[in-house]
C-alpha cells in the first residue's frame, strides 16, 4: 500500500463512538440478548485489537474478533431508514461502534487504512446485518432491506490501538486493489457466479478470513462444476 493525500467524497468525520453491553429483548416471542443497543460515549474510549473498552457482544462467534473489531456505519444512510421506520434515529442506531460522515460503501475500499489520532484502522469486510437489527427496530425485513440497498456498513480491524473520540478520521493509505465495499457486497450477495470478481476480491490481502473462506469454497465449487 502507498501513502496518499487523496480525499474521499467529502471531508470525513467520526460523528460518534458508540458502545454497549448485551441487553435482553424480546424477538418473535422469545427472549434474546444482543449488544446492538449502543449509545454514544461522551468521553474518549480506549480501543484495543478486538474492540472498544466498555463494548461487548452476546454472540462472539458471529460478532467481534480482530477482523470485526469496529463496526462502522455512515450517517448518510440514516435518512433512508428514518423514512422506512417512520421515526428519527439517534447516533448508533444500527449498532455501529463508529457513526461516520463522508465514508460510504462506494468510496471506501477493502484494505484502506484510516487514522483516528494515533489509532490506525484497516477496512476488513462489509457488514452483514442480522436478525438483531430486526429485533431492535421491530421490522423483520430490515436486515434484508439493508443488504439489498447496499448500505451495509463495514468493519475495521485495528492495526495500532489507542484512544478514540469523535472528531477527525483521515484516509492514511488507499489499498492499491481498489475493491470497494460496494463491489465486495455485489460479489458476495448478488452476482455469486462472478468468478472473476471472486478472484479479484480474494486477491485483496486485507480481506477478512471469514469472507475469504466463504468465497474460496464458492469458487472451488464453481470450478468443480465446470
Amino acid at each position: 500500500m502507498t501513502r496518499t493525500t487523496e480525499k474521499i467524497a467529502m471531508e470525513p468525520r467520526l460523528l460518534a463512538v458508540n458502545t454497549g453491553i448485551p441487553q435482553s429483548a424480546m424477538y418473535k416471542g422469545k427472549e434474546a440478548k444482543s449488544g446492538i443497543f449502543k449509545q454514544p460515549s461522551d468521553v474518549p474510549v480506549r480501543l484495543g485489537l478486538t474492540g472498544l473498552e466498555g463494548d461487548d457482544q452476546a454472540d462472539q462467534v458471529n460478532h467481534g474478533g480482530p477482523d470485526k473489531a469496529v463496526c462502522v456505519y455512515s450517517h448518510e444512510h440514516y435518512a433512508r431508514w428514518e423514512r422506512v421506520l417512520e421515526r428519527s434515529l439517534p447516533l448508533g442506531a444500527f449498532g455501529e461502534n463508529f457513526t461516520v460522515a463522508g465514508l460510504t460503501e462506494e468510496s471506501v475500499h477493502i484494505g484502506d487504512v484510516f487514522a483516528v489520532g494515533s489509532v490506525k484502522l484497516q477496512v476488513s469486510q462489509p457488514r452483514v446485518p442480522c436478525w438483531k437489527l430486526a429485533m431492535k427496530w421491530g421490522l423483520d425485513e430490515l436486515p434484508a432491506l439493508v443488504t439489498q440497498s447496499g448500505a451495509s456498513g463495514f468493519y475495521f480491524r485495528v492495526l495500532e490501538p489507542g484512544i478514540v473520540s469523535a472528531g477527525d478520521i483521515t484516509l492514511a493509505e488507499r489499498h492499491p486493489a481498489r475493491v470497494s465495499v460496494k463491489e465486495a457486497n455485489r460479489i458476495m450477495h448478488f452476482d455469486k457466479n462472478d468468478a472473476e470478481g471472486i478472484r479479484r476480491l480474494l486477491a485483496v490481502d486485507a480481506l477478512a478470513d471469514s469472507w475469504r473462506g466463504t468465497l474460496e469454497r464458492r469458487l472451488a465449487k464453481w470450478e468443480a462444476e465446470g
